[in-house]
């Protein structure tokens, strides 16, 4: 099966090109795993047994690893030696190359490293996808603070050509309800946009009113996926 597109292999491609910097010093030409302070991910050039080898040698070095890869790709289902799946989750791939109109003008603010402890506390709490120590460098991540609390905050994460991740898009349960995330969402999206890329985004499968909110700010379901959590 051939993946031409790039968001095909968007681990991949962006680990091995826009996102090198944050490779971990030992991936190499076979295998990638980012720097796990920044984040989850290890991918491979493609299914042969000596880069499955290196992944598995990457994911023992560096636990806690993910893959997201095509479902229907030959990546997918792969098994490393010696390295334990912990389970495989359905996700889909939303793609926009426009917003919807409207929206709510919301106040928000660039976070910084100043923000890092809540960015991470707040991600942990509302889980909206892996969020380490040190994903914020992925970003910029902006946020809705309220007394001084940060209460919700929406960035980047992966690149590849012609594309960037809309990516921790959360709001803490007592703040829900205030088009947070949607503001959020829209001023991320938007500047992507305005760069003349297409941004996307990754939803848990099961999650049908995650994926109805971003259909409703202009996603479309592009493919899907496959989330193999290692441990």
């Amino acid at each position: 099966m051939t993946l031409d597109h790039p968001l095909d292999r968007a681990v991949w491609n962006g680990l091995t090109s826009r996102l090198a910097g944050f490779a971990t010093s030992d991936s190499g030409p076979r295998a990638v795993r980012i720097d796990p302070e920044v984040g989850v991910f290890l991918s491979g050039a493609d299914a042969e047994p000596e880069t499955l080898a290196v992944m598995a040698d990457l994911a023992r070095r560096h636990p806690g690893a993910g893959m997201v890869e095509k479902a229907d790709g030959p990546m997918a289902g792969i098994d490393l030696a010696g390295v334990e799946v912990v389970s495989r989750v359905p996700l889909v791939q939303m793609v926009a190359s426009a917003l919807t109109p409207g929206g709510p003008d919301i106040a928000f603010e660039t976070l910084t490293e100043t923000d890092a402890p809540e960015m991470l506390a707040l991600a942990t709490l509302t889980r909206p996808g892996p969020f380490r120590s040190a994903t914020r460098r992925l970003g910029p991540f902006i946020g809705v603070k309220q007394g001084g609390r940060l209460v919700a905050m929406a960035g980047r994460r992966l690149r590849v050509d012609g594309f960037t991740e809309l990516s921790g898009v959360c709001t803490h349960p007592d703040w829900r309800g205030r088009g947070y995330a949607a503001g959020l969402s829209r001023v991320v999206a938007g500047e992507i946009l305005a760069t003349g890329e297409g941004v996307f985004l990754h939803a848990f499968a099961e999650h049908h009113a995650t994926i109805a909110f971003y259909r409703s700010l202009g996603f479309e379901v592009r493919a899907e996926m496959t989330y193999t959590i290692l441990k």
